[in-house]
Order: structure tokens, then C-alpha cells, then sequence
């Protein structure tokens, strides 16, 4: 799928400002960026899914078209005409994601911690 999640950054961030209001910014740099890539990916894999629902198989493929070419404005352009409250969807779907990161940000940062820790601490 096209990069859908683009279009409406002004009303979404995938950046350490996320991670801060999550309270996930004490992660090590790698974590931080390995944890936004899988939210992002996350995001574009649930909104492209959830667009395919509600698409015939001849928007479908209209829509792969502008996908194969790399073609990223095109691909907006269509969703704006074809589905005009696709950003509506990027934002219920990035509500959602966001929510289940927080409640799982106790046991992310944990893990990350022990990662960053364990290896130099195991040397005895």
C-alpha cells in the first residue's frame, strides 16, 4: 500500500514526541526507532486493510496501479475522491494503536531496559 499514514500528519506524529506521551522516551535510540518503524508499518498495514474492506475489486485494482508505480500523490488524490473520510480512518486506527501501545508501555520500556542492561551486567 501507498504510505496513506503522509497525508494527514498535521493531525498525527510518529516521532519521539509519541513515544514522550507514551512515556516511552527512556528507551535506548535503537529501541526507539525500531519501535517507531512498527508503529508506522502497523498504522499503514490496519488502514490499508480496512480500506481493502470496503473496495470493489475493480477500485482495488485502480488503487494497486498508483501502489506498483510508487506513485504516492496519485494514490492520495484517488482516496480523497474514492474515499473521502480515509483520514478519518488513519485517525480512528492511529487512536486505537496508540491506545494499545500505552497500555502496553510499562512491559515495552521494561524489556527495552533489560536489553540495554543485561549484556554489559552479564561480563562476571
Amino acid at each position: 500500500m501507498a504510505n496513506m499514514t503522509d497525508a494527514p500528519k498535521s493531525t498525527l506524529r510518529i516521532d519521539n514526541s509519541l513515544l514522550q506521551e507514551l512515556g516511552l522516551d527512556g528507551m535506548p535510540p535503537e529501541d526507539k526507532t525500531s519501535l517507531l518503524k512498527h508503529i508506522y508499518e502497523t498504522l499503514e498495514m490496519r488502514v490499508g486493510m480496512r480500506l481493502a474492506d470496503q473496495m470493489t475489486n475493480d477500485q482495488l485494482d485502480e488503487f494497486e496501479q498508483f501502489f506498483n508505480a510508487k506513485d504516492d500523490a496519485g494514490a492520495f488524490r484517488w482516496l480523497e475522491t474514492n474515499f473521502p473520510n480515509y483520514k478519518e480512518i488513519v485517525a480512528d486506527e492511529f487512536a486505537k494503536l496508540k491506545g494499545e501501545v500505552a497500555q502496553t508501555a510499562p512491559q515495552i520500556l521494561a524489556a527495552a531496559q533489560s536489553q540495554a542492561v543485561g549484556p554489559s551486567q552479564q561480563t562476571s
